[in-house]
């Protein structure tokens, strides 16, 4: 019998990494793709292969699909801000999208698991489902992930490659070695360096759920299907600091037009030193007084989605910074 190779891409990231080690709990053959060969720390104990995979290189993409069964789209820029947003966040996304999935139908893959984002449904403070766009143009990490799975669903129907998209909320938990912005956040507020609550409701979920339910998309999605991986409701800052059960109190709520100031000068003092601003006024616009709350019930219904509650993955996710 011939052995099944899965690829995941982007092996060594927060959500890659989690997915690697939960393809081999289930007694998969793993290939894990990745940028650097020489960042081994998350691979430690692992029995997967690991191959260089540059999602706009053709030569390593073919390299990594050879005789690939299916392959978890993992692989993406993560961060919401760059001196050239267009080159740095968007084009590399969307360029990378479709030439992974031109590369994978040319390979024989049977098939895909792409991950794309809320932020490719949109928040708007309802229960949102996977029939909703979201049509945000300002911020480029949004946009990137919009117009990313749009370019895999026109890829996929020309190519009539198999193709499911899973949608994760913000992902908290284990096997995060190079923090993610949501990461980051979170050991902002563990350290007590938020000193305001900027009045944000982000929608929280275990990677370690996000990587279950993207196995169960490759044996039960249904292709030309969207997911939602995310808890119903979302979680404020008064609820992160409870779900660290230290009994610190909330600090004041800043007003909006405070944060859309501190955004404008941080943005100001990027474009001269080239440093990420620690805050965008996209973001404020996309995240304050809003509620991220989305229908999960065709991930539940169709995979079997149960994800941990959002205090609980929270927890996970503090306890896995304090043991760093």
């Amino acid at each position: 019998m011939t052995t099944q190779i899965s690829l995941v891409t982007g092996a060594n990231g927060h959500l890659g990494n989690t997915l690697v080690r939960a393809l081999l709990d289930r007694g998969h053959t793993v290939r894990a793709g990745v940028r650097r060969m020489d960042d081994v720390a998350p691979f430690r104990g692992l029995a997967c292969e690991r191959v260089p995979l540059e999602l706009r290189d053709a030569a390593s993409l073919k390299r990594a699909l050879a005789a690939v069964d299916t392959l978890y789209q993992v692989a993406a820029v993560f961060r919401h801000w760059a001196p050239h947003p267009e080159r740095d966040i968007v084009q590399p996304n969307v360029d990378g999208t479709r030439l992974i999935l031109q590369a994978a139908a040319a390979a024989g893959v049977r098939k895909v698991v792409y991950v794309s984002s809320v932020a490719a449904v949109g928040h708007d403070g309802s229960p949102l489902d996977e029939s909703h766009w979201n049509d945000e143009a300002d911020n480029p990490y949004y946009r990137s992930k919009i117009e990313s799975e749009r370019a895999a669903w026109e890829t996929a129907r020309r190519l009539n490659l198999p193709l499911v998209t899973v949608l994760p909320g913000a992902m908290v938990g284990p096997n995060n070695h190079r923090l993610t912005d949501t990461m980051q956040f979170l050991e902002a507020v563990r350290t007590g360096k938020v000193p305001l609550d900027p009045d944000v409701h982000f929608n929280f979920v275990d990677v370690r759920d996000v990587a279950e339910a993207m196995i169960r998309a490759a044996e039960r999605g249904r292709p030309g299907e969207r997911y939602i991986l995310a808890n119903r409701h979302s979680s404020s800052l008064p609820d992160m600091l409870k779900a660290m059960s230290t009994g610190r109190r909330p600090p004041a709520k800043a007003p909006r037009s405070l944060l859309m100031a501190m955004a404008w000068l941080q943005e100001a003092m990027a474009r001269i030193t080239g440093r990420a601003p620690e805050l965008l006024r996209s973001q404020v616009r996309l995240f304050h007084g809003v509620r991220q709350e989305y229908d999960i019930g065709k991930a539940t219904r169709e995979l079997g989605y149960a994800p941990r509650p959002p205090a609980e993955a929270l927890a996970a996710g503090f306890a896995w910074l304090a043991a760093r």
